[in-house]
């Protein structure tokens, strides 16, 4: 939690809620914590550890991660009616103004490529994937102040993306 405020404060970014979200879970072989908390700005910054070794590339876990924000987004907007009929977010409208930090421990860590850039142990990805699903849609039913603002903030990078996507068309076509 103080390493977002952290970063929100160095870099001069508002953000959309007071409260740092933060989820933590463990099983036999792994444990892990994410911290998150959306700002005003358009870029996402996710960090991601293993072992406390910072994975620049990424890993099975950022990608656990990043799939169940996107799933646990899409069905809070569908289980309240947010979501219009056909309309579905994309996982760069929901990490929009995201910053995150992802940090497993595992007792036997795989890593690609000698420079530990990206974790490759493949029982990561489900195991973070069911605790962000689970811990997150909790708290987003719990906290519906901060779920409809992440949600609103998620559904004006769906409308730019389709704006942008309505010129460029235009602009083709003039073109053609």
């Amino acid at each position: 939690r103080q390493f977002i405020e952290h970063i929100h404060k160095t870099k001069g970014l508002e953000v959309l809620s007071d409260e740092v979200i933060y989820v933590s879970g463990a099983d036999d072989t792994a444990t892990a914590e994410i911290a998150l908390q959306y700002n005003d700005s358009y870029n996402a910054v996710i960090l991601s550890f293993a072992n406390n070794i910072h994975t620049i590339d990424g890993g099975t876990h950022e990608t656990g991660f990043k799939n169940a924000l996107l799933k646990v987004i899409n069905e809070y907007g569908k289980k309240f009616g947010l979501l219009k009929d056909g309309e579905k977010l994309l996982g760069d409208d929901v990490r929009e103004g995201l910053t995150a930090i992802v940090s497993v421990r595992l007792r036997e860590c795989e890593f690609e490529g000698q420079t530990k850039g990206r974790l490759g142990n493949p029982s990561v990805k489900p195991f973070v994937e069911n605790l962000v699903n689970e811990k997150l849609m909790d708290y987003l039913e719990a906290n519906p102040v901060v779920a409809r603002t992440i949600f609103d903030k998620s559904i004006a990078a769906l409308k730019a993306r389709e704006a942008a996507k309505k010129a460029r068309e235009l602009t083709r076509r003039k073109n053609a």
